[in-house]
């Protein structure tokens, strides 16, 4: 492990040229005494670290020195060639350029590694669409990601949600698959947003490059955005009485961090061991599919609109079932709660 640590702080001052302590001890997750002991040792091992003293100092590599410890062994490797998602790459136009690179890295390989991306496509595949949907491939997605990565501005024509067409000049910063679906994250009139790649009617690309903004960071946005939009589309509630059974699987008959949230936030349990929670929910409509799921294990206490569809929906259950004897109703209640314990 130590040995580990010493080459990559090596490596981190060969590629930043001077850092502090501070910043090595936070890189290599270990404390500033211990970085101090680290360069020590390479000093006594003959690699030429040097400590600058004072408000500006810190360590740096004398004279040059590179080191040759740049190989990679054989898990750097397969997680290298796990890094590209080869439908995604093709879908973008950029599976020839993948494939070269990965020829160059393997060439570059001591020989024992070289079958390193065989093994890692042995062990791990990314099926990036969700279940019954066919995967999107837009038809404008290769001329968009190519404007990504030249960082060249974007005039797109873009059928919004509600069916009106307008037109925007976007920097375009990067592309994002979700669930199957692709989407582009531009900035436009100083602001970042994101578009549905499969909406853009028309995109032409101009010869001007715009200038990133270095501090902006897409995981984070993207997660914000996302749990923005998630919210965003539950705009109603529901008072729900659950059983166990109904609590544990509330999570997935709904939006399960909806679900969750509400869960986290009941009272204690009344004498039968039900609870009652306030659940988000985009509408109606939604919420009787949903709660229908759950089936005796819930009962919707409000809105009354709702509790009278399910009502209706249970009579008319009753009714269905009641000519069969396949099936008595302790089973049902089992089958219920089992189904809720595999949840």
């Amino acid at each position: 492990m130590r040995a580990a640590r010493l080459i990559k702080l090596v490596l981190l001052l060969q590629t930043r040229r001077t850092m502090t302590g501070a910043e090595l001890a936070a890189e290599l997750e270990v404390s500033e005494r211990t970085v101090a002991r680290d360069v020590l040792a390479l000093s006594e091992a003959g690699v030429p670290v040097y400590a600058d003293r004072g408000r500006t100092g810190g360590y740096r590599l004398i004279g040059g020195y590179r080191t040759r410890l740049t190989g990679l062994g054989r898990d750097e490797a397969e997680a290298l060639f796990l890094s590209g998602v080869p439908s995604a790459l093709r879908d973008m136009g950029l599976a020839d350029a993948a494939s070269a690179a990965r020829l160059k890295v393997s060439a570059a390989l001591l020989p024992e590694h070289r079958d390193a991306h065989e093994s890692a496509a042995q062990r791990f595949h990314l099926d990036a669409p969700g279940w019954w949907q066919p995967p999107e491939t837009p038809e404008l997605l290769p001329a968009v990601a190519e404007a990504v990565w030249d960082d060249l501005t974007l005039t797109a024509r873009y059928r919004r949600g509600d069916g009106a067409t307008v037109e925007r000049e976007l920097e375009p910063y990067a592309l994002v698959l979700k669930g199957g679906g692709w989407y582009l994250v531009a900035r436009s009139g100083g602001d970042h947003r994101v578009y549905r790649v499969a909406r853009f009617l028309e995109v032409t690309a101009r010869e001007r490059r715009f200038e990133r903004d270095e501090t902006f960071d897409l995981p984070a946005f993207w997660a914000e955005r996302a749990a923005q939009f998630a919210r965003s589309v539950l705009r109603e509630e529901v008072r729900l009485r659950l059983s166990p059974a109904g609590t544990r699987v509330l999570r997935y008959a709904t939006d399960r961090a909806a679900a969750e949230e509400a869960v986290a936030a009941v009272g204690p349990p009344d004498a039968e061991g039900w609870v009652t929670v306030t659940l988000p929910v985009e509408s109606e409509e939604v919420a009787y599919t949903q709660v229908l799921a759950l089936g005796p294990e819930c009962e919707v206490l409000a809105p009354a609109r709702l509790r009278s569809l399910l009502a209706t929906a249970a009579d008319r259950l009753g009714r269905l079932y009641a000519t069969d004897t396949t099936t008595d109703a302790t089973d049902a209640t089992d089958a219920a709660t089992s189904a809720g314990d595999a949840g």
